[in-house]
């Protein structure tokens, strides 16, 4: 699933768990091949000083290439575009092996060329359910090829990885309007800003109004509730991937936690997690182990 959000919005794509000590010593190798695939993708659409046409051109020959390689996996690492042969060499054995539903791959650079479109025209989002579309595509691919690699493929599974990883999208951005909007990064839904009655222009300036605070407020909740509906997915994921699952819900969640704990202030603030909250995952995460899904479906952290 997605990594937790945590205290680290870094330049490289976010929204995976680096194979990590609790990852199957097997898996390792095409998790990484993904990563490496996702974060250069994301580093074409968001770094050094390229123009929005350079980076939409630049992402679009990075597309052929993915094209390319699911089309011909076995194909030679010399007849790889040069940019990017080892992260394609290495993807390519991943397709080979595990048989990745490519069109999720598709999905995630359906998401960059989005990011790039927005910032170039400064736009937003109008709605709710245009934002949880990009999440869709920008997000929830991550949980779904982890997912195919584990093995675990059952409807309801697909469905709570669906709803982790939007709701880690989703702590992203509520965390981190303080960098986002100097950035021309804009996740506050007009549909939301209407309902709470927040200034548009006070938005662009950060002020953190009663209205903005009862507005990121709203979105915290809103991102905890999905949250929770993707929790039970901790109890289908076998062995130490499942392990590693619940470290990341609980990360999430504490990241909600510290941004209450703001007052809801992230337009001037993000929210930092301290060694104490690391225990307080840890707590959190063996809890889990013995935790069943209550009438709702939900699991409380």
């Amino acid at each position: 699933m997605n990594r937790p959000a945590a205290d680290h919005r870094i330049d490289h794509y976010e929204n995976f768990p680096v194979a990590s000590v609790l990852c199957p010593p097997h898996l390792r190798a095409p998790i990484a091949a993904i990563y490496h695939f996702a974060r250069t993708a994301d580093d074409i659409a968001d770094e050094g000083d390229a123009t929005a046409q350079e980076r939409l051109d630049a992402l679009g020959d990075f597309r052929a290439q993915l094209t390319r390689v699911a089309a011909n996996p076995s194909v030679s690492t010399a007849d790889l575009d040069p940019r990017w042969a080892g992260v394609f060499a290495a993807l390519a054995r991943t397709l080979q092996r595990h048989t990745l539903p490519v069109p999720l791959l598709h999905d995630l650079l359906d998401a960059f060329a989005q990011d790039i479109a927005k910032t170039r025209d400064g736009a937003g989002y109008a709605t709710e359910a245009e934002l949880r579309d990009y999440c869709r595509r920008s997000a929830n691919p991550v949980g779904r090829l982890l997912l195919h690699l584990y093995g675990v493929t059952t409807p309801q599974a697909l469905t709570e990885s669906d709803a982790i990883c939007t709701a880690l999208q989703l702590i992203n951005f509520w965390q981190d309007p303080s960098v986002d909007i100097p950035r021309g990064r804009y996740y506050f839904t007009q549909e939301a800003q209407d309902r709470f009655g927040v200034n548009a222009a006070d938005l662009l300036a950060r002020k953190q109004t009663p209205a903005a605070t009862r507005m990121v407020a709203d979105c915290v909740a809103q991102a905890r509730a999905t949250m929770q509906k993707g929790a039970p997915l901790v109890h289908r994921v076998p062995g130490r991937a499942g392990w590693e699952l619940r470290l990341v819900v609980q990360g999430g969640l504490r990241i909600l936690d510290r941004i209450e704990a703001l007052g809801y202030a992230t337009l001037q603030t993000r929210p930092t997690l301290r060694a104490w909250d690391y225990a307080v995952m840890l707590w959190r995460t063996l809890w889990m182990r013995a935790a069943k899904p209550d009438s709702n479906g939900t699991i409380s952290p």
